[in-house]
């Protein structure tokens, strides 16, 4: 711990020395802040694209969006009944305050994951683990109950990444907020909430993916990120050259935003990123799955994706992206808008038409409670929606907030629908994070406590061949689609706007973190 205690020092030290020459400072901008920068305790993204840059993961994932390649762990095997991984790890790494990593972080880690103080969203990621054993310094044996079909993926996650077990006990309940400890490229070096984040180099780091041309470390002595909500704001930013970088700028301006002679825009791929609306069936007016339908059915996406994305998305009517691996072909005609048949749905389902157009139902007006976050194209989604909600005779009471209270709001669970955009890698991903009965009641909000659900879920996570996986993961798409648990909107784009003098820049699709390490960068 006194070791930690003095890198912390070291680094808060750092923050009153000048900036040097603009070149060492690499300025990036982002519009949502995060309530804390602990991995471990949330689902949030704009905690994960941080923590990417101060903390590794035992492997990363390469630029198809798909295949795991080593990164603290050098290299693994996996035993023939799918249970038992066997790490070798790198001898060469280092935290951020000095001190060595070996196998005992990697089993801190998982286990603190794993612990039921904690209650980690995304705990999930990391499989049913038996035993974490370390059979010498640089060697973790990750023993499974039953297999896990998407381990090495999720091992990618954010979520997932190593902790440093004195920085967690030398800073408490202030771990992730005045300082952390990780191996990454970065070192976090401070945070002004809602206003900058700062982190430093690491100047020791060189164990850099595969995937990356520098090994490390990174070109520039910090990396200042600040936070701007404004939409315009941003994009005025970015075309006058006061920042560098940016993964937000609004999609309706990304075509002026190309247009600028001194930026360039370049799209991630693949990218698999979701905005869809959650129901919380357990809330009356929701509960029932033809009030769900008759919302699914009665909005026009395409309008909206023309009229608020300027065509920066596709229209979405499956939970799953068609190009993603394991989508079920048989979930492509389960939503079809049909404002009429809504219409009837609702008749069916008992609530009738007010003399102000609203329907009642036993002396209720079908008012639901919708929850977002106030930024970028979430209030103009929601208010466009509204309006095709009203056309059936349902009244939204859409409800923003700021991004640092959002998910404290969501997590109050005094809402009928919310919305996110979520970033995912694979069917399965997106199935077991929101819809396995464990998960609740975050991040499965919808309280879906469904048994045929989770045996298909439990199937497919513990299937040894590709076939059996997909055949799994499909009947849970069919299940969850068909119950109308979520309003799908629109799947979207992701862009990384740079600055053209900025060098080896190139968007990543992890979790709505295009910048991820950062490591070519370079003017």
């Amino acid at each position: 711990m006194r070791n930690f205690l003095k890198g912390v020092t070291a680094l808060l030290c750092v923050a009153g020395l000048s900036q040097g020459a603009e070149a060492q400072t690499l300025r990036m901008m982002k519009s949502l802040d995060a309530p804390h920068y602990d991995g471990q305790r949330t689902t949030w993204s704009p905690t994960s694209d941080i923590v990417n840059m101060f903390q590794d993961t035992l492997v990363a994932m390469d630029w198809d969006g798909k295949t795991a390649i080593p990164y603290l762990a050098k290299s693994w095997t996996v035993s023939p009944d799918g249970k038992l991984y066997t790490f070798k790890l790198r001898d060469d790494v280092s935290f951020c305050s000095g001190k060595k990593f070996t196998a005992e972080d990697v089993i801190y880690s998982f286990k603190r994951l794993k612990s039921p103080e904690l209650k980690a969203p995304l705990a999930w990621r990391a499989g049913n683990i038996k035993e974490l054993r370390a059979p010498d310094p640089y060697t973790v044996e990750y023993e499974l109950n039953e297999p896990f079909a998407d381990l090495l993926l999720q091992l990618t996650m954010f979520t997932t990444a190593i902790h440093n077990k004195e920085s967690v006990e030398a800073l408490g309940k202030d771990y992730g907020v005045k300082a952390i400890d990780g191996t990454g490229p970065w070192c976090f070096e401070s945070w002004q909430p809602r206003t900058e984040i700062v982190l430093k180099r690491h100047d020791a780091y060189k164990w850099g993916p595969s995937m990356y041309a520098n090994k490390g470390p990174v070109k520039f002595e910090k990396l200042s990120i600040k936070i701007v909500p404004e939409d315009s704001s941003r994009v005025a930013a970015m075309m006058g050259g006061q920042f560098d970088v940016t993964h937000q700028i609004p999609l309706q301006f990304i075509q002026q935003v190309k247009a600028s002679p001194n930026l360039n825009v370049q799209e991630a791929k693949p990218n698999f990123q979701l905005m869809y609306y959650g129901y919380k069936t357990t809330r009356p007016m929701v509960a029932d799955k033809r009030v769900r339908e008759a919302m699914n059915i009665a909005i026009n996406r395409a309008d909206i994706v023309k009229g608020i994305m300027l065509g920066n998305a596709e229209p979405a009517y499956t939970f799953i992206d068609p190009k993603a691996l394991d989508f079920a072909e048989s979930t492509k005609n389960l939503i079809k808008e049909d404002v009429e048949r809504a219409k009837k749905l609702l008749d069916e389902a008992g609530w009738k038409v007010g003399a102000d157009g609203i329907r009642e139902k036993d002396g209720v007006k079908l008012a639901p409670r919708v929850v977002f976050t106030q930024v970028a194209y979430f209030p103009r989604v929601s208010e466009a929606i509204q309006g095709y909600m009203r056309k059936i005779g349902i009244d939204w009471k859409i409800m923003g907030y700021d991004s640092t209270i959002a998910p404290a709001e969501m997590g109050k669970q005094d809402f009928e629908l919310w919305t996110v955009t979520f970033p995912y890698i694979s069917s399965g991903d997106l199935l077991n994070f929101y819809f396995d009965s464990k998960n609740m009641p975050a991040p499965n909000r919808m309280n879906w406590n469904d048994a045929k659900t989770d045996e298909y879920l439990k199937m497919g996570r513990a299937s040894i061949s590709e076939a059996d996986r997909a055949k799994y993961y499909a009947l849970a798409q069919q299940r969850v689609t068909e119950e109308h648990l979520w309003m799908p909107v629109m799947n979207i784009a992701m862009y990384t706007t740079s600055l053209k003098k900025l060098k080896g820049v190139r968007p990543h699709m992890l979790y709505q973190n295009t910048f991820y390490k950062g490591l070519d960068y370079s003017f």
